[in-house]
């Protein structure tokens, strides 16, 4: 277990020390901005979508390494798939870090590199970290004029 763990806090400080699709793009489409008023983690969400499909998906994001680490992943895994598709991503991965039961073996493997964030399901402060961004990408999606937030 504690190997897995390690691996798990390996993907996590790689993804927040090279954030992937970090930045805003030139026509982003879709925006909302996340903020967890809490611990200061703020979070822009750009998103273009073409038929219903994510084409691009970057973000720019002030936060711990949760945070970061999170909107890394989400934008990797985000892009390509429906946005239907992405909401459900989410409401899986939101199921993961807040249940308080144990979490099947073939619902983490699904979760796919999400699995290493679910640690944070420990620490109910950590789990505002990791969820801000995918509430953001959320309400850029629905073109939510609102700003999140995680109180």
């Amino acid at each position: 277990m504690s190997d897995l763990r390690d691996l798990y806090q390996d993907v996590i400080l790689d993804h927040s020390k090279n954030p992937r699709n970090e930045g805003r793009p030139e026509n982003p489409g879709h925006e909302a901005k996340g903020n967890n008023p809490l611990c200061g983690d703020k979070v822009t969400v750009y998103v273009a979508i073409n038929d219903g499909v994510i084409e691009d998906i970057r973000f720019e994001a002030r936060g711990c390494a949760i945070s970061v680490a999170s909107a890394s992943m989400m934008s990797e895994l985000a892009k390509g798939k429906s946005a239907e598709d992405v909401k459900a991503m989410f409401n899986d991965f939101h199921e993961a870090v807040t249940s308080k039961e144990p979490i099947a073996p073939e619902k983490i493997e699904k979760l796919d590199k999400l699995a290493a964030l679910i640690g944070v399901r420990e620490f109910p402060m950590r789990v505002k970290c990791a969820t801000l961004p995918w509430h953001t990408m959320a309400a850029a999606i629905d073109d939510s004029t609102q700003q999140v937030t995680t109180e």
